[in-house]
């Protein structure tokens, strides 16, 4: 099968949906699917207002639309809500193509910390935008029925997995934390006003605090927590090091739908602590992490975890099962659509430039 994902997110931004998008990618081509991508570095693009690592591209209907007719894809899947996803998806509701969506973030509420609006004012375009997919792909359970309430049906399942070469729990830990006082509390992610970074920095609990990661609040926090060891990006087995020299990970968002860090941790053999909000309680169970509305709390009732428990249970996730997932929820561009609609590859690319 030809797949198409068009996708605002992608290298060299480090996210989950980048990460993700990758992994689904390579294992689908291992299957045998052949898989292309419209991404933003196809295309001149702006800095994001706020968040200058993120590229906005400057991409019209018109060249999106003959992009998509030129690799002349079996199935399009729209990754992401913005500029390039609005392209792709006006061009395949002119010609009346099928494709399918996915909720990767908590786009409200991600915009609603950004701009000090409610979260609310925002669900109408969420509503808009995936609307017309014959497919939303989410990754728990706790998102679908997210957005069942807020109007949003036709939803399946997508969860993700872990490069179980690269994080498992025989890798060494990480040169430059082992010096550090226990137990060492981890953060990896965005560093950003959405990720609820201050969450864990406040929180009590003796020991060592590290974060791993770049983005818009690096500065402001290196600048107001003084003890924390900050070390910026780690990837591959740098990152994999990081996991296991921790005694716990934490993980303070409210925002994100799945947590791909989580499992990345566990893999390593380590606990996990959180908030008990969509993700980590779709994610995780107690026998793993502790899950708690006192984050202190949560860090110290999950250091008493056993790490093997906690490497067998993050071995449970494949990205082999994801890609499947994904599969099983493409649909054909054509699929209840009329023939006078859409006649394959000819007729979408005469269509894509009038």
């Amino acid at each position: 099968m030809r797949i198409l994902i068009v996708t605002d997110a992608w290298a060299p931004q480090v996210n989950g949906v980048v990460r993700t998008l990758q992994a689904v990618s390579g294992a689908l081509e291992r299957s045998g699917h052949e898989v292309s991508l419209i991404s933003p570095g196809r295309f001149r693009s702006l800095r994001c207002p706020t968040y200058p690592e993120i590229r906005l591209a400057l991409a019209g209907r018109r060249r999106v639309g003959s992009m998509i007719a030129a690799m002349a894809p079996d199935a399009i899947h729209i990754a992401t809500e913005g500029p390039l996803g609005l392209a792709a998806r006006r061009w395949c509701l002119e010609l009346g193509l099928s494709f399918t969506t996915a909720y990767h973030t908590q786009f409200p509420d991600y915009l609603a910390s950004r701009t000090g609006l409610p979260a609310s004012w925002f669900w109408s375009y969420i509503r808009w935008f995936h609307g017309p997919a014959r497919a939303v792909l989410v990754s728990t359970p706790t998102v679908a029925e997210q957005l069942l309430r807020h109007g949003i049906e036709r939803t399946r399942p997508w969860g993700r997995g872990v490069d179980l070469d690269c994080f498992h729990p025989e890798v060494s830990p990480h040169a430059a934390l082992r010096s550090l006082k226990r137990p060492i509390q981890l953060y990896v992610g965005r560093v950003a006003v959405e990720k609820n970074i201050e969450a864990f920095l406040d929180a009590g609990y003796p020991g060592s605090k590290v974060v791993v990661g770049d983005g818009p609040a690096l500065k402001a926090l290196k600048g107001r927590y003084r003890g924390v060891s900050f070390m910026g990006s780690l990837h591959g087995a740098a990152l994999a090091s990081a996991y296991a020299a921790a005694d716990v990970f934490v993980f303070p968002s409210r925002t994100d739908t799945f947590g791909l860090v989580m499992i990345e941790a566990l893999a390593c053999g380590t606990p996990v602590a959180a908030y008990p909000v969509a993700g980590p309680v779709d994610v995780l169970d107690s026998t793993v992490a502790c899950m708690d509305a006192d984050l202190g709390y949560a860090i110290g009732n999950a250091l008493s975890r056993d790490r093997t428990v906690c490497a067998a249970y993050g071995r449970r996730f494949s990205w082999e099962a994801s890609a499947r997932q994904f599969e099983g929820a493409l649909v054909p561009l054509g699929a209840g659509v009329s023939p006078d609609q859409v006649e394959g590859p000819v007729r979408m690319g005469a269509l894509a430039g009038s």
